[in-house]
């Protein structure tokens, strides 16, 4: 057994859980656990938390994840095209909210078309992506909501949560002392970007973290996440993003992180298909890679 090998294994179990990853690999359970013992033997440092409920990665295993999951994939499709999962060819027909899309959803699904497969994306607000998907007229939706519904077939995926972002300029107004003591009126100064009237996301981040509606002016309301992020970097006011629309901002220091919550608050989106379509390999495919390559969670 090669070392290989073990890196293999432990990305699958990581990817996947224990029971698929063994599926996968046409291994035993028994197997697939004595390889990540040797792995972790090697490395020194403990990967997965083995318990009752089940195996969870540990923040080392994270991070050997992100360092070996792409080079593996390109190694495994270079020696096996056929075991590396690559797409079937077929149009795959996807709807979700446009910024997450974009910047999620596009990122993992796109190199794809370049070896057969086809994607057709439309974006529409919540119920109205559902309606296209029990009209036929999408295969699968990335969904905000929980679909209701026996006609639905919806698996669960973290996102990252929401994050209070403002510019430098603005970021050095906050009194740090006061925003530990009183944030909601060490805040209260700053002017607000919105995606909406009555400020949906904002209000429920302080709502949930302050106790108290936001009181502050609001400066610019614009219905779309990357145009608030926009405004934000410009200097109009502050506002409160997911992880995923405001972390290359936050990365380049064009943003800071005004408030770190006492609890991380991930959220959940949920990959929603008709009852059976998986059985299609275009869509099962697609289906797997959202699955497996959306982020876990994070942000605030």
């Amino acid at each position: 057994m090669t070392g290989l090998d073990l890196l293999w294994t432990f990305l699958e179990v990581y990817r996947r859980g224990v029971a698929a990853a063994a599926g996968r690999l046409g291994l035993s359970r028994q197997e697939v656990g004595e390889r990540l013992d040797r792995l972790e033997e090697e490395l020194g440092q403990r990967l997965f938390l083995r318990g009752a409920a089940g195996t969870a990665p540990t923040a080392p295993a994270a991070r050997l994840a992100a360092r070996v999951g792409a080079p593996l994939d390109e190694l495994r499709a270079a020696l096996d095209p056929a075991a590396a999962g690559g797409p079937p060819a077929g149009t795959v027909r996807i709807g979700g909210p446009a910024e997450l899309v974009a910047l999620r959803v596009l990122p993992l699904l796109a190199p794809a078309a370049a070896r057969g497969l086809r994607l057709r994306v439309s974006a529409a607000p919540g119920a109205g992506l559902l309606e296209l998907l029990a009209a036929g007229e999408v295969d699968l939706v990335v969904s905000e909501v929980r679909p209701a519904g026996r006609e639905f077939a919806a698996t669960p995926v973290a996102r990252e949560g929401p994050v209070l972002v403002g510019p430098p300029s603005l970021a050095a107004t906050v009194e740090p002392g006061w925003l530990a003591e009183d944030p909601a009126a060490a805040l209260a100064h700053l002017p607000l970007v919105g995606y909406a009237a009555g400020l949906p996301g904002v209000r429920e981040y302080w709502l949930r973290e302050f106790g108290a509606r936001p009181a502050n002016p609001v400066a610019v309301t614009v219905p779309d996440l990357r145009a608030v992020l926009a405004a934000v970097v410009a200097g109009a006011g502050v506002s409160v993003l997911p992880g995923y629309v405001a972390g290359p901002a936050l990365s380049a220091g064009l943003v800071e992180r005004l408030h770190t919550p006492a609890a991380a608050h991930p959220e959940t989106l949920f990959l929603a298909v008709r009852g059976g379509a998986l059985v299609y390999p275009p869509l099962a495919w697609v289906h797997e890679r959202l699955r497996t390559r959306l982020p876990r969670g994070g942000g605030g």
